[in-house]
């Protein structure tokens, strides 16, 4: 672990939050515990994240924004960058993967080789998603999502700080102890664009192929990559080794 991050401080992080329900609190107290210009959220784009990207631009709060676009994301996702654009006065940096990896994955196996087995799936996931992502916190010391405990078992046990070794920065969900309807709350009254797949039954949106409404009683996550077991629903952005607080 990174010396100026040792489990102790990444405790003291977690209990300087005098509510870890309170992720506008949250969000306004992490820019004192981080040099300038080193702290990011990752969006794709989803009722959390909209959530999370209206409270750190109406409060400009000094924290980049940013989203992964795959080159298979929604038409309807699109829209709402440009629709971010026209309510905010903002745009969300963009990265995308590498042109080449992309090129080479599609003339050895396929442009849908993703369907075909978990290995191809993880290796379209790494090209289009990990590998950006890796650029994008580049020089970051504090990376903020909009997961939440609800959204899967795996997220279940998550903590709301914790340390991430891959990229060795710290890792912080101030949206982990909120449920759907309370995101869907805050959208509805403070106007918040979101993406209209979400009416259609879409819960969690990915790209375009790999994703579908989901049915009622469903798992939110069940709609990603629903061809698979159950068990191995995570593109790999969340799933590196950490520490916790």
């Amino acid at each position: 672990m990174n010396r100026s991050w040792t489990v102790e401080r990444l405790e003291q992080l977690q209990q300087s939050f005098a509510d870890p329900h309170d992720a506008e609190a949250i969000l306004q107290a992490l820019p004192a515990w981080f040099p300038e210009q080193t702290l990011c959220f990752s969006s794709s784009l989803g009722w959390e994240d909209q959530v999370i990207t209206d409270m750190i631009w109406k409060q400009q709060l000094p924290i980049a924004i940013f989203t992964l676009d795959t080159g298979r994301l929604f038409p309807e996702t699109y829209s709402l960058m440009e629709r971010l654009f026209e309510h905010y006065g903002k745009r969300i940096r963009v990265y995308f993967p590498e042109a080449a990896d992309v090129e080479q994955l599609v003339n050895e196996k396929g442009p849908n080789c993703f369907y075909e087995s978990v290995e191809n799936r993880k290796l379209c996931c790494y090209i289009r998603k990990v590998k950006p992502l890796a650029r994008a916190l580049q020089g970051m010391q504090c990376w903020i999502t909009g997961i939440r405990a609800e959204q899967s078992p795996e997220r279940s046990h998550l903590p709301q700080v914790e340390w991430d070794e891959t990229h060795q920065v710290v890792k912080v969900h101030p949206l982990l102890h909120w449920t759907l309807d309370e995101v869907k709350a805050y959208i509805r009254e403070h106007h918040v664009p979101y993406n209209p797949l979400h009416d259609k039954g879409f819960v969690s949106i990915g790209c375009a192929p790999c994703t579908r409404a989901i049915r009622p009683g469903e798992d939110y996550r069940a709609g990603r990559w629903w061809w698979e077991d159950q068990t191995k629903k995570e593109c790999g952005l969340h799933i590196a080794p950490t520490a916790s607080a």
